[in-house]
Formats: C-alpha cells, sequence, structure tokens
C-alpha cells in the first residue's frame, strides 16, 4: 500500500524522472552486485569448492539476507552516514527538479566508473564510487548556490575507514596466515599446486564458511549505501512524506522526548558538560514545541525537525557512550534505548525500499563475476591462490565488514578483500611475490576513483542543472 501510495503521489514529468531514478539505483545496485561478488566467490570457484552456479547463487542469497538482516537488526547506521554526507536542509529548498540534477549526477556518475573498472577487470570499489559521486555532486551545489554543500565532517570519518580497511585487511591477512601455518595440520591448505578435483571436505566446508560470510556480511554493508541513495530520491520527490518517520509526531514520540528530558535534567549536574546538555534540553524542548503546535507544515520546517532530532541524538550517543558523563548506569541504560526509538525517526526505510534494493543487489550477484575471479585468483600473487589464504584472506574481510556495518561505516569490500589476498601472498613468500602489474593496476583504481567519480558527477550536475 505504501509502494502504492508513493506512485500515485506524482504525475506527469515528475514521475517519469522518479521512476528513472528508481531504476538507476537498482542498476547500480546491480553492478554493485556482479562488481564485488567475486571478491566473494573466488576463492570457492577458483579452488573448485563450489561450481560457479551453486557459488554465485548462494552469494546471490546471501547478499539479498545480509541487506534485509543488517537493516532490521542495526537500524540504517550505513545508509544513514550516506545520507548525511550531502547538506538535506539546504538541498531541500532548491527546486524539485534542481535536486534530481544531484541526484541522477551522483547515480550516473557511480554506474560510469563502476561499469568501466568491472570491464578491465579491475577490482574497484563500489563504496568509494558512491562516496565520490556524493561528493563531487555536493561540491557542484557549493559552487552555484555558495553555502556548504558538503557535510565535512561525516566525510571524513567515512573517508577514514575507507582508507584504514586496507591496511588493516592487509596486516590481519598476514597474521592469521602465520597463525593458521603453525597452529593448522591440514597442510594442503597451504599446497601452492591445486589440482581439478574439489579440496577434501574440512577444507571445503571452511572455504564456503568464509564465501557465505563475506556475501552475507557485503550484502549487510553494500544494501544499506544503495538504501542511502534511494532514500536521498524519496526525500527530493517527497519530503513531507519521508524526511521523518510517519510515527514522528504522535504521543508516543512525546512520551519519548519527555523520558529524555528527564533523564537529561536529572543527570546534569552531576555531568562535566552540563552546558551541552543544557543546549539538548533546549533542543528537546524546541521539538516539542513543533509537535504541538502543527502550525509550519512546510519542507523547510520538516527538515529543521530532522536537523533537531540528529543534533539531539549525535549528543546522546557520546553520552551513553561515556561513563563519565552519566555516572547513573541505569539512567544511561534507559538513555540508550531512547536514542534507538530517536533515531528511527530519521534513519528509516519503507520495507518495499528495501526489498527493491536488496534484490537488486542479490541478482546482481549471480551475473558477470568471472572477470575478477581471475584478477583474485591468480594475478595478485605470483603463486596461485591456496586454500589456506583464500580462507584467512575471507575471514579478515568477513570480520572487518561486519564490524564496519555494526559502526555505521561504509567499507569497501574490494579493497579489504584484495588486500587481504596480497598480505596471504606475502605472508607465503613475501613481497617478491606480488605481481607488481595487479598491484599497480589495483592501487591506481583505488587512488583514481575520488578525484574521477568527483569530476564526474561535478560535471552532469552542471549538465543536468540547464534541464532542470
Amino acid at each position: 500500500m505504501d509502494f502504492l501510495n508513493t506512485f500515485s503521489s506524482m504525475e506527469g514529468t515528475l514521475l517519469v524522472l522518479f521512476i528513472f531514478c528508481l531504476v538507476a539505483i537498482c542498476f547500480f545496485e546491480f553492478i554493485n552486485g556482479f562488481h564485488d561478488t567475486a571478491n566473494a566467490v573466488a576463492t570457492v570457484i577458483y579452488t573448485k569448492s563450489l561450481k560457479p552456479f551453486h557459488a554465485v547463487l548462494l552469494s546471490g542469497c546471501l547478499n539479498f539476507l545480509g541487506a534485509i538482516v543488517s537493516v532490521k537488526l542495526f537500524q540504517m547506521t550505513v545508509a544513514a552516514g550516506i545520507i548525511k554526507l550531502l547538506p538535506l536542509g539546504e538541498l531541500m529548498q532548491l527546486s524539485t527538479y534542481e535536486n534530481i540534477s544531484i541526484v541522477l549526477a551522483v547515480i550516473i556518475g557511480a554506474i560510469i566508473w563502476n561499469l568501466g573498472t568491472w570491464y578491465f577487470g579491475i577490482p574497484c570499489s563500489s563504496s568509494h564510487t558512491l562516496v565520490g559521486s556524493l561528493l563531487g555532486a555536493g561540491l557542484g551545489f557549493q559552487f552555484i548556490h555558495s553555502g556548504s554543500g558538503v557535510n565535512w565532517d561525516k566525510a571524513r570519518d567515512i573517508g577514514m575507514s575507507l582508507l584504514l580497511s586496507p591496511t588493516f585487511g592487509f596486516t590481519m591477512a598476514i597474521l592469521l596466515v602465520y597463525v593458521m601455518r603453525r597452529v593448522l595440520k591440514q597442510k594442503e591448505l597451504f599446497k601452492q599446486e591445486l589440482t581439478n578435483e574439489p579440496p577434501p571436505l574440512k577444507t571445503r566446508a571452511l572455504l564456503i564458511g568464509t564465501c557465505s560470510a563475506v556475501s552475507f556480511f557485503h550484502g549487510s554493508n553494500d544494501g544499506q549505501k544503495g538504501l542511502g541513495l534511494l532514500m536521498v530520491v524519496l526525500m527530493t520527490f517527497m519530503p513531507m512524506q519521508y524526511a521523518l518517520n510517519s510515527s514522528f509526531g504522535d504521543g508516543n514520540c512525546e512520551a519519548h522526548l519527555n523520558n529524555i528530558t528527564n533523564i537529561l535534567e536529572r543527570n546534569k549536574a552531576e555531568s562535566p558538560l552540563e552546558k551541552e546538555f543544557n543546549k539538548t534540553i533546549e533542543t528537546l524542548n524546541e521539538l516539542k514545541t513543533d509537535i504541538a503546535s502543527k502550525a509550519d507544515t512546510t519542507v523547510k520546517a520538516r527538515f529543521t525537525e530532522r536537523k533537531r532530532i540528529q543534533s539531539i541524538a549525535k549528543t546522546i550517543d557520546k553520552i551513553v557512550k561515556d561513563p563519565e558523563m552519566l555516572p547513573n548506569s541505569t539512567d544511561r541504560s534507559a538513555l540508550k534505548d531512547e536514542l534507538h526509538i530517536l533515531k528511527s525517526y530519521t534513519d528509516f526505510a519503507p520495507d518495499w525500499a528495501l526489498m527493491m534494493v536488496a534484490l537488486s543487489l542479490g541478482i546482481g550477484t549471480m551475473i558477470g563475476w568471472k572477470r575478477i575471479v581471475v584478477t583474485i585468483g591468480e594475478k595478485i600473487g605470483k603463486s596461485h591462490l591456496t586454500y589456506g589464504q583464500g580462507a584467512a584472506s575471507e575471514l579478515v574481510a568477513a570480520s572487518t565488514i561486519g564490524l564496519s556495518t555494526y559502526f555505521g561505516l561504509p567499507v569497501s569490500t574490494t579493497h579489504v578483500l584484495s588486500s587481504g589476498i596480497a598480505g596471504s601472498m606475502v605472508a607465503t613468500g613475501g613481497v617478491k611475490n606480488l605481481q607488481k602489474g595487479t598491484i599497480k593496476s589495483i592501487a591506481l583504481a583505488w587512488v583514481l576513483t575520488l578525484p574521477v567519480t568527483m569530476v564526474l558527477s561535478f560535471g552532469l550536475y552542471l549538465i543536468f542543472r540547464l534541464f532542470a
């Protein structure tokens, strides 16, 4: 019903553009699926643990499941980070068509770069691609309208996660291979020459398990990126409907805001940041006044409320993580529960949107894997990938991506796994065991992705706005 209401609220040119944006986002997630799938299935296909059809089918289903489960368990932590890159309050003061220009510039710029790197078989990060496109479009907005077009604080946090995760993957893979070689008794795990027969049952189970973990956690992280982009589209076309969850403003909402206020009032005198407590209480009172008055129903007012909720949530998040700021453990636990509810007013997505993104990612996962599997299996190291190297690399990738999703940070599956494979090769034969040509290509794509996608989306925005 929500899906039908969304479409029925538009007509004419807006409806056509809206459908085009939805299709474009689905296509981006579809490309994301087949671009990154190779990273998950490369080891099981290359080591003959699973036939390609079974591997990509398993990976596709787990990508779909990961996208659904992550949103239901952790809310929209990663998606919210993607949304916060753009200053939505300022953007929504523009015309709908100009906002559509920004959205299309982001999506099309990301698609162009993802398709290009996939065509040449270069493992490239869809996360880097999307972030670069968002930054470029935001800078385009800033260039035309002045003011701030990018949330640089959030961009810095995301940039650090994208920068550090490959280093972490490389280092941890070296350590894990070192430990596995000394602890595990199955010497066949690190045989250099693979046969055309499937590995022993235990080894096969290990590789299928690690492939499954990477696929699930890839879905949990990358599915949310597409969902965040889709929510920007929904807020562009229907800001009053999607800027805030429909549960915001009801009687329960006021009760939750009062609970937060009471907890802060009780503890502010004991906190080292009493002024920050008072400022948050003031913002809470303003928000309750907004709900009570119902006088201003403009888009600007709606996004002001959204901004106030996010400001309160940011402060409370800091409070619940620091026992010194809130010594009373009972109040801290209660405030943590209220924070979860508070975030649900801004960090949400309709079920149909979640299903659409998850399906696009899952179906895309089943296609287009061949080009990059060869790169992962044979071209990163001079020696062919062994069972142990593949398992270690995927264990590192799965754990890194899972933790990143939990903390709400977008991370590159491609970079983490590729650096893990490289680390496993170094652990086996030293730096000389790496193929310099492939490493240079991957590093060049890693370095160029942000600036190229920024320029692409910046230029596309300037072109599209001519027709707005």
